[in-house]
């Protein structure tokens, strides 16, 4: 009887969220509640962890728990630690959970909010969770190797070569990605600013705290943490308006930025137990709790979407970025749907912290559906604004004018109605002095959560909830930022190491410095260059953020195929095989847009000769002109960057597909590099011999 009542119930959440799905897509001509969205979401992402994320960790990766994991095997106590596996899973999904999640929905509700809903539910359980737990598996199964590294050991010294520089390089562009966006949201912002800044401290008196002062009480730390995140709010509004203190924490773009930079150093050379895995742990608490408190508010306040399902701007005519909806919705939501940077994070820290293979389900593909949760509650928060203040949040000054009635007079010729008097009084309510051309996505989603969270618990605190959502994302971005060049450390440390066995050893301080420095420069320079940029950097970086993104998830699934091949499991292949296909299809067309496209928008060397010829004929005001010829520069750098990353996956596919046809004829192929079994003494039912 258990048993049949178990299948009506998983009947019932199938044909609820079947329903669901439907009314998302099918209504037309009339606003549709936000609830259906989240009730879709929530029946999908449950039926695919239970039934189909089972079937693979069952039959297709065959977990075995009994097994050692490097995290108990190569233990070291500052990189390989086993580690609880709820504090693993805080530091996995708080480092995953990026901006992607947060930034790329909202940039893509220029489309409307249908394409990118109907993404985000279907990128993630069939592709993005897959790719997070296979990545996971094969990395744990080889002593927690890097991604680049496992290619060159799995597919052969082309192909792998080709993927250990392609994801290293490609990794720069994502940190620099990340880096921006909270710079944005930081900009000339006193209270985010201070608040953010607090964190670091934080993050470090309870690593200290769970180490050496109380060890093992995590609870009693979390406890702790969580409060002293809360009161940083409330420091940063007293901060704010303090006459004194504030300038102290006024800034512009660059300041902050070489400040990111710093921080992003220290977070690469400290102990993963300082500053990492705190930070992520208690990231992790405001996250969740934050996203459970909005989709409450949600569930109270039932809000109407006001952005309309499909918009005009599907053309290619968008003001946040140009680009028509195929192929750059599937760009512009990376992380959400299926994100490469995923890839990096679970064959790069995550398994040296893993204890047990039975926690590779929970952490890989249940991770992945959170961020996807995350990334529909990213959608209704941006859907929900009036269609008018959406557009003049996030269209930057260099598309609608840099003065407040000339952008307003340009959203309306739209058919979006917005005034000025209601963005000045929205940004008095929001306790900043401007929201116009706030671009980047963060500022408008914070606009978005903080309305949802003052209606649903009370208005006179729209500012504290401004600032609230501001902290809550520049934690997503930091957490992501710091977990980012720690794993792009491992992985230039992987490449070195085929050079110099020494400089490959993630315990030899000199290659941890050296390294860490030369990652920090790396995307420390793209991040400037966003930062000095007219437009504010979005339309140059985010469409290389996004294509790089999907990129390295395509590098990531070649490997796995291979892999899965190779271990004698040609008939489970289409696990990886069907989301690779699809996103070598979207990331070659977008590519080749980008490099190609004449339209200014769209195209790095056609932006690139439309401001040289600005410039010549001293058609650009004296800021543009002073920073044009870097900007210039960068566009053809970008160009070349996209040529190179293209050339790179297709060299890795074709490695591959030699690889599987070499295996599939009897022909001799590299041994598979899975350490040999040996038993876990962290087992509890482990006996001694």
């Amino acid at each position: 009887m258990t048993q049949y009542l178990k299948l009506f119930l998983w009947f019932a959440v199938a044909l609820l969220g079947a329903f669901a799905v439907s009314g998302i897509a099918l209504n037309r001509g009339e606003s549709i509640n936000a609830l259906w969205l989240i009730t879709a979401a929530v029946c999908i992402y449950a039926i695919a962890y239970r039934f189909y994320a089972a079937w693979i960790a069952a039959k297709v990766l065959v977990l075995d728990e009994t097994r050692a994991t490097p995290a108990e095997r190569l233990n070291n106590g500052r990189d390989f630690i086993p580690t609880n596996k709820w504090i693993v899973f805080g530091h996995h999904f708080a480092a995953i959970a990026g901006p992607g999640p947060l930034i790329g929905p909202t940039l893509a509700a220029q489309f409307g909010y249908l394409p990118g809903t109907l993404w985000i539910l279907i990128g993630a359980v069939l592709g993005g969770a897959v790719q997070d737990m296979v990545t996971l598996f094969f990395s744990t199964r080889r002593n927690g190797r890097s991604l680049g590294q496992m290619a060159r050991d799995e597919i052969g010294v082309v192909g792998g070569s080709a993927a250990l520089v392609g994801t290293f390089l490609i990794m720069i562009i994502l940190i620099a990605v990340l880096g921006l966006v909270v710079v944005n949201a930081m900009k000339h912002s006193p209270w985010a600013t201070s608040t953010v800044a607090a964190t670091i401290p934080i993050a470090m008196i309870i690593g200290l705290y769970m180490r050496n002062i109380r060890p093992g009480r995590v609870l009693e730390a979390s406890v702790i943490g969580v409060v002293l995140l809360l009161l940083s709010v409330w420091l940063g509004g007293w901060i704010d308006h303090h006459q004194d203190l504030r300038p102290l924490f006024d800034h512009g773009g660059v300041p902050l930025a070489y400040a990111i930079i710093l921080y992003g150093f220290a977070a690469a050379v400290l102990p993963v137990w300082l500053l990492l895995a705190p930070r992520d742990y208690l990231s992790t608490f405001m996250k969740l709790g934050t996203i459970l408190l909005l989709a409450v508010a949600i569930v109270i306040l039932r809000p109407e979407i006001h952005m309309p399902a499909v918009t005009q701007f599907v053309d290619g005519t968008g003001p946040i970025f140009g680009g028509k909806l195929f192929p750059f919705v599937f760009i512009t939501i990376a992380c959400g749907a299926i994100s490469g940077f995923h890839a990096l994070i679970s064959s790069g820290t995550t398994p040296k912290l893993l204890s047990n293979e039975r926690d590779i389900r929970m952490i890989g593909y249940g991770g992945m559906l959170l961020e996807s949760f995350v990334a529909i509650m990213a959608m209704i928060a941006a859907t929900v604004l009036d269609p008018g203040v959406f557009f003049a949040i996030n269209s930057p000054a260099g598309v609608v004018g840099a003065e407040a009635a000339d952008a307003i007079a340009k959203i309306n010729s739209w058919g979006f109605a917005v005034t000025v008097e209601q963005m000045q009084q929205l940004a008095k309510d929001m306790g900043e002095s401007t929201l116009f051309a706030r671009t980047g996505g963060a500022p408008s989603l914070a606009v978005g959560m903080a309305s949802i969270f003052g209606s649903a618990f009370g208005k006179d605190m729209l500012a504290i909830w401004y600032h609230f959502a501001i902290m809550f994302e520049a934690i997503f971005i930091l957490t992501t930022l710091d977990a980012g060049t720690r794993v792009g450390r491992f992985m230039l440390q992987d490449l070195l190491g085929n050079f110099n066995k020494k400089l490959g050893e993630t315990s030899y301080m000199p290659s941890v410095i050296f390294t860490s420095s030369l990652v920090v420069a790396g995307w420390g320079y793209f991040l400037y260059i966003g930062v000095i940029d007219p437009n504010g950097g979005v339309n140059i970086l985010w469409p290389l953020f996004g294509i790089a993104n999907q990129l390295l998830a395509a590098i990531a699934l070649c490997v796995a195929t291979g892999i899965l091949v190779k271990s004698g499991k040609l008939k489970f292949a289409w696990v990886t095989g069907l989301p690779l296909t699809w996103l070598v299809i979207i990331t070659t067309t977008a590519a080749y847009e980008k490099i190609f496209s004449t339209d200014v928008r769209v195209g790095f060397f056609a932006a690139a000769d439309d401001m040289a010829t600005k410039l010549a004929a001293g058609l650009l005001s004296p800021e543009k002109a002073a920073v044009a010829p870097q900007l210039i520069f960068n566009q053809h750098l970008d160009a070349y960057l996209t040529l190179f990353f293209v050339i790179v996956l297709w060299v890795v596919i074709i490695d591959m597909l030699r690889l599987c046809a070499r295996y599939l004829a009897g022909r001799p192929v590299l041994r598979l590099s899975e350490v040999p079994h040996e038993p876990s003494r962290l087992v509890e039912n482990w006996v001694r011999d």
